[in-house]
């Protein structure tokens, strides 16, 4: 049986399709992060003081090839309510409706929207945090270290709580719990 021209035109293209798709190599693999040697935690200053407060459950995801920096990704989701000040009276308040209002907004998620190299070695990541039922676009950059087969990943996302209205009412007054939050991580995966 002999093909026609059209027949043998569109074979070749088949053919050549699934040897180009062959060529190129799959998308790397979702980093998997190690919570044993990964933290979570807020900065903030109450009374002048400084306070740092780590949370005890969050999720990361991490899609990261350093060759590929432009098609990485990551989204985190923090529990709000996880939040440890050091005493179960001041955990409790937190997530009462004044702070988190955990009961309603369980989660603060931030999902990138792009990742791009940044000055000595960093990343400048840019994406959406959501807090409380309020988004804020946040940028801030990311440093990246190799450590064996693993990567470590540390950074700041400066916040305003008030943009969020974290500490509402009578908790408004900055001059008790200062306005300028930082969310710190240091997320080793590999």
């Amino acid at each position: 049986m002999t093909l026609s021209l059209p027949s043998r035109l569109a074979t070749f293209a088949l053919v050549l399709a699934g040897a180009l798709c062959s060529a190129v190599p799959a998308h790397a693999a979702p980093l998997k992060t190690e919570p044993a040697s990964s933290t979570v935690s807020a900065t903030f200053k109450e009374m002048g003081v400084t306070v740092t407060a780590p949370f005890k459950k969050y999720a990361v995801a991490i899609d990261y090839d350093a060759a590929k920096v432009q098609t990485a990704s990551a989204r985190v989701e923090v529990e709000v309510a996880s939040l440890d000040l050091g005493t179960a009276e001041m955990n409790q308040e937190v997530a009462k409706k004044e702070w988190f209002n955990a009961a309603q907004f369980p989660k603060a998620i931030f999902v990138s929207s792009s990742i791009k190299p940044g000055a000595n070695g960093t990343l400048t990541v840019t994406g959406k945090l959501s807090i409380k039922g309020k988004t804020q676009e946040i940028s801030f950059p990311v440093t990246v270290k190799k450590n064996g087969a693993k990567t470590v990943f540390d950074g700041a996302l400066p916040i305003k709580r008030l943009f969020f209205n974290i500490g509402e009412g009578e908790w408004k007054d900055t001059a008790t719990v200062a306005d300028e939050v930082a969310i710190k991580f240091h997320v080793t995966a590999q």
